[in-house]
């Protein structure tokens, strides 16, 4: 997919433009230099080509202002990174404030890089503020007087893109999405760095480093047997009592909620070493309100072994800490060695199968059947719960309607009996099961006890015709 970046020194209103561009809020807008930091990449639409939009953090070099972060040298390899992987660079400018020397460091980089660019003269939010934008052409570079705020020339730039772009193939295929949360400093960066092979996303002891969400795409294979993917890494979500009182924090977690929603498989990413916490199961909250498909990774597994931490131990004491979580699997990695890294993939493809698994109606009443004569259902004020039938009705997540004589003798506990039958039954290992209980009357009652007998029967004479072949 063919790559648009966005560069710029801080301030001058790179993410506010690829909002613009973006047709939707993505990156994090605020006034102080420094909000983005990563790479901000989504896969857009622009009149019918389907294009990777990525923004980038402010550029400073030397003694000029925003050098002093201690992730600038980062953020400046992650911006070249993305100049080299584009097919074209937009460099915004103030158009205001006029030609300044880091504009021109900025300018020199993309120039050097052989890469095509425009300039984005923005902040032209009135008619006598384009001619300010004329300072910029002495560069030699077509120059766009814009302004992202009030949507002025952004039509003639999205032409200049879409224009130098060719078709998209016919034989695209949507990436698998995934989201990868956490609480802050679990290792989600890393993880990505290290299932990458490589420094995508910046990584720092600093707790707060990433504060958008990243997108990462990737592929593994070639052809039609390739695997595509789309990695988001997130901010860390902090607890509310926790968060800085600048609004970063807040639009931060509203972006790693926001990459909850929109992915079709959530990491989620503790530390081995801690343990599940209260925001953690906060998180896992959030995920399980999503109705996702998801896996646990307990990161950091090399600094919890050499502690004596046992595996078995460890997963016992997520279980307990994360009841409602049970489904999803807990795979224990290092980022750091990329120990089972590598099989963490494999649990993420299972999930996202599992999530759109077709239960067949036959095969789910007969492990009903089947459950219901192991485990006595429960009875209340002389009434026994009874299960008549049941049928999915939905896919992403996996959803089933039970039958029965009352919903109100159902028990929590007993539900969960009949949940953990049927995923054992088709495997829907870090699949969210939504079981949805309707009451019918007596007689609708017998007529599909009925034809829950009548598959019975039918499963008891094929059993029988193939020992008799045998």
């Amino acid at each position: 997919m063919d790559c648009i970046s966005i560069v710029g020194r801080p301030n001058v209103g790179k993410s506010a433009l690829f909002n613009r561009i973006a047709g939707r809020r993505i990156a994090i807008v605020f006034d102080q230099p420094g909000v983005t930091r990563d790479r901000v990449a989504r896969e857009i639409r622009l009149r019918g080509r389907s294009l990777l939009l990525v923004d980038t953090g402010g550029l400073a070099f030397g003694s000029t202002p925003g050098a002093e972060d201690p992730l600038a040298m980062q953020t400046k390899e992650q911006a070249k990174v993305a100049i080299a992987d584009s097919r074209l660079c937009i460099i915004v400018a103030d158009a205001i404030a006029g030609v300044t020397p880091l504009d021109e460091e900025v300018i020199r980089m993309v120039r050097t890089s052989g890469v095509r660019c425009v300039i984005a003269a923005n902040k032209c939010d009135r008619v006598e503020d384009a001619e300010k934008a004329l300072e910029f052409e002495r560069f030699g570079v077509k120059v766009f007087a814009v302004s992202a705020e009030h949507n002025i020339g952004i039509d003639e730039l999205v032409s200049e893109i879409v224009d130098g772009i060719p078709k998209e193939s016919a034989t695209d295929v949507k990436p698998l999405r995934v989201a990868v949360v956490g609480r802050p400093n679990a290792g989600k960066s890393s993880y990505i760095n290290k299932l990458l092979n490589e420094e995508r996303v910046i990584v720092s002891d600093i707790a707060g480093t990433t504060r958008d969400a990243v997108d990462v795409p990737f592929s593994i294979g070639e052809g039609e047997d390739a695997r595509h993917y789309v990695l988001v890494d997130t901010a860390g979500m902090k607890s509310r009592n926790k968060m800085s009182k600048t609004s970063v924090d807040y639009f931060s977690l509203f972006r790693g909620e926001k990459a909850i929603e929109e992915a079709d498989v959530v990491v989620m990413v503790m530390e081995a070493e801690t343990g599940p916490t209260r925001q953690d199961m906060r998180i896992a909250g959030k995920i399980l309100e999503a109705k996702k498909a998801c896996l646990v990774i307990m990161n950091k597994w090399d600094v919890a072994s050499d502690m004596g931490i046992d595996q078995k131990e460890a997963e016992e004491a997520v279980r307990k800490m994360l009841p409602f979580f049970n489904f999803a699997p807990v795979v224990f990695a290092s980022a750091k060695t990329g120990y089972n890294v590598r099989r963490t993939l494999d649990a993420i493809d299972a999930a996202a199968e599992s999530v759109l698994a077709k239960l067949p109606t036959g095969v789910l009443n007969r492990t009903l059947v089947e459950a219901t004569k192991r485990t006595l259902a429960p009875m209340r004020n002389g009434r026994r719960l009874k299960v008549y039938y049941g049928l999915q009705t939905g896919t992403n997540p996996v959803a089933v309607r039970l039958f029965v004589n009352d919903p109100g003798l159902v028990t929590p506990e007993y539900l969960r009996y009949l949940e953990k039958n049927i995923r054992a039954r088709f495997g829907l290992v870090g699949a969210p099961l939504a079981i949805n209980l309707k009451a019918r009357s007596r007689k609708d009652g017998a007529v599909v006890g009925i034809e829950a007998e009548r598959l019975k029967r039918q499963t008891q004479g094929k059993t029988r015709q193939g020992q008799a072949r045998a």
